[in-house]
């Protein structure tokens, strides 16, 4: 199940699903430490003797963003009950607060009380065990706990406090998922909670308020939530919440953020507002799925651990590529420096990047073996190497930061760099690793031209420092590479470009030839080893145009017969919106006219039509129902969204300058 709101602030991180509930709190790592694991904090509503949590069927919920923020604006109703909600939700731009204002409005024209019970269902370090949930009494709140992560929640009537008390009416603590017990939020169900202030183990928690609204009226409460590594960091937040007030932490949340995506400096003038707003929500997005530290979380959708007993939750270094390449060229370069410093302090001594990385620095979990057919067996994509010294001059044209270079330069960028000059055949083609999708390992044409893009953007950043071994060694490689791929990795018979090849027992004489038709083939002019609008490149992308297109949704499927998450008697793999953007990027790059972009445009629209209502994008959508599938957000997908929303906007101005 995918998350229609995100919310966050590169070290809290809330996810919200279609229901309004809660479903993941990332703390204090954007990525690491899932402290829900997928259960969820529900809301409630209690009046006329009757209680209604809004994920069930008698509520409508339109979910939504306010305009160019990361605050919420998700309208329920309930007309059986006489009651709708609009929920505001925020975490603070500077202090781990999670925000709610709830405006609660009386449909029916007589005076009732009605009740609001949050409750939550916590599993601290991601396992629920061993965990203690305390009812404080001098503060009037709640404080879930275990080792160094504390949460603490309140509830407030306005949003001026001057005794520095919250305003929670009732309360109950008891355990949950042990001896057949639901969790304390049965215990609302007839309006009063059991006022048990404390449980350890596997716990719940549920808190309420009452308000007196007459008839056709409105109120408005405040819900909280400070996150912290002990009772002094919730309880300082909690004070920040008491002495500032709610609002006034929302709109400053609100402004900040207008402001901050405001700085981007693309010419969005011609674009119609639906694709202007796609494009600032992508950017917004993308900085809730980046740690402060510097990792940029491939997707945060903890749903897919039911899939394969893992997550997408990890730093993959060619998604991070990909994603800074995107900030850097719409104007926050800035934004990117943690990511290269990451990447710094995370390669590995033979000059490569590994396969994936936690939020924190350590390794992630990974599926390549060490060892393959007996050999021993570098577990890597040679790509993710690459792509980062690539993006890195990208970042260096941008603002020509020249002491950030050789901060970074020895331990990222020369070593690197000899890596992708030592790990190759006699004949100059890459040695094997594995391809962009982690399925198959080889030598695959997208690896290929990405090598020759990182070399191309070595020379020029070992220059910069004035190294000229390095910059000597890039150029005799690159310019080898070149050839060497345009001898090994184009069919001849077909007339395209292979998917990749394999040498069988690493004889160079005894190549097999995979003929897959696969997406990623685009990286023959994506990475400048071929222009666009060269015939072979022509033939490639068309081939793949017309091979891999899905009919009835539209959008371009990975490569041939692709089965992840291909629903079981399906003839056609699923459509994946990084793909069907590459093929965009192909008509964009080969435009003449202005006429030629509406291809380009059409592939862009059917990016924002396979969006979800929020602007939240996922990785893929269902062959035969568009529905989305996987995770979402995914973090290439904005990343690859905004990269094309720019080359059209850029690429539009050259031409109209040239027809003028």
């Amino acid at each position: 199940m995918v998350r229609h709101i995100v919310l966050g602030n590169q070290s809290l991180l809330i996810n919200i699903d279609q229901w309004f509930q809660v479903r993941d709190i990332y703390y204090p790592y954007v990525g690491q430490e899932n402290h829900l694991m997928g259960h969820f904090h529900r809301i409630g509503i209690y009046t006329d003797g009757r209680l209604s949590w809004i994920n069930e069927e008698n509520w409508e919920r339109k979910p939504a963003y306010k305009s160019d923020t990361l605050v919420s604006e998700n309208w329920a109703l309930n007309n059986e009950l006489g009651i709708e909600l609009l929920l505001e939700e925020s975490v603070c731009c500077e202090d781990n607060i999670f925000l709610r204002k709830i405006t609660i409005k009386n449909l029916q024209k007589i005076f009732r009380e009605v009740r609001l019970f949050f409750n939550h269902d916590f599993h601290l370090y991601g396992d629920g065990v061993g965990d203690t949930a305390i009812y404080q009494m001098d503060h009037n709140v709640i404080v879930h706990y275990k080792r160094a992560r504390y949460f603490l929640i309140g509830i407030l009537k306005a949003n001026n406090k001057e005794d520095m008390v919250a305003d929670i009416d009732d309360y109950a603590i008891g355990y949950a998922e042990k001896d057949g017990l639901k969790g304390t939020y049965v215990d609302a169900e007839d309006g009063i909670l059991s006022k048990n202030p404390v449980a350890q183990g596997s716990v719940d928690s549920t808190v309420g308020i009452s308000l007196q609204l007459q008839g056709s009226s409105t109120e408005v409460i405040y819900y909280y939530m400070t996150a912290g590594k002990d009772f002094k960091d919730v309880y300082t937040l909690n004070d920040i919440v008491m002495e500032l007030g709610p609002e006034n932490l929302q709109k400053h949340t609100e402004k900040y953020q207008r402001n901050w995506v405001d700085r981007q400096r693309i010419d969005l003038s011609g674009l119609e507002p639906r694709l202007v707003d796609l494009y600032k929500r992508s950017l917004l997005t993308i900085k809730t799925q980046t740690d402060t530290n510097g990792a940029i979380i491939a997707a945060n959708d903890s749903e897919n651990i039911q899939f394969n007993r893992d997550t997408y939750s990890y730093m993959w270094p060619r998604d991070g590529a990909f994603v800074s390449i995107a900030m850097i060229n719409a104007g926050f370069p800035e934004f990117t420096k943690p990511f290269f410093r990451f990447c710094k302090n995370v390669i590995w001594w033979a000059g490569c990047l590994l396969h994936k990385y936690n939020p924190d620095g350590t390794l992630g979990s990974s599926w390549l073996p060490w060892v393959t057919y007996g050999e021993p067996s570098l577990p890597i994509q040679e790509d993710e190497t690459a792509l980062v010294i690539h993006a890195l001059w990208k970042y260096y044209e941008a603002t020509g930061d020249i002491e950030f270079i050789k901060e970074v330069y020895e331990p990222l960028v020369k070593n690197a760099v000899f890596f992708m000059d030592d790990y190759k055949y006699p004949n100059d083609i890459p040695v094997e690793s594995y391809d962009l999708w982690e399925e198959r390992k080889g030598i695959f044409t997208f690896t290929a031209s990405a090598v020759y893009r990182g070399l191309l953007s070595g020379e020029k950043l070992s220059r910069l420092v004035g190294d000229k071994e390095t910059y000597k060694t890039c150029i005799s490689r690159y310019s080898k590479l070149k050839k060497a791929i345009l001898r090994e990795l184009y069919d001849n018979e077909r007339g395209i470009f292979l998917r990749g090849i394999n040498y069988k027992n690493h004889n160079i004489k005894n190549k097999s030839l995979d003929r897959t038709v696969d997406s990623s083939v685009y990286g023959i002019f994506e990475f400048n080893l071929l222009p666009a609008d060269e015939p072979r490149v022509i033939r490639t992308m068309r081939n793949l145009e017309q091979k891999l297109w899905v009919p009835g949704t539209g959008g371009l499927a990975r490569y041939e017969n692709d089965f992840y998450y291909r629903q079981e008697g399906r003839i056609n793999s699923n459509p994946w919106l990084i793909c069907t953007l590459w093929l965009a990027k192909w008509y964009i790059a080969k435009a003449k006219e202005i006429k030629d972009l509406e291809k380009a445009l059409g592939l862009i629209n059917w990016a924002a039509d396979n969006s979800l209502e929020t602007g939240i994008m996922p990785e893929q959508i269902d062959s035969l129902t568009g529905e989305p599938l996987s995770v979402a957000p995914l973090t290439w997908s904005h990343a690859e969204f905004v990269d094309t929303i720019i080359r059209y906007q850029k690429k539009k101005t050259q031409l109209r300058i040239k027809e003028d």
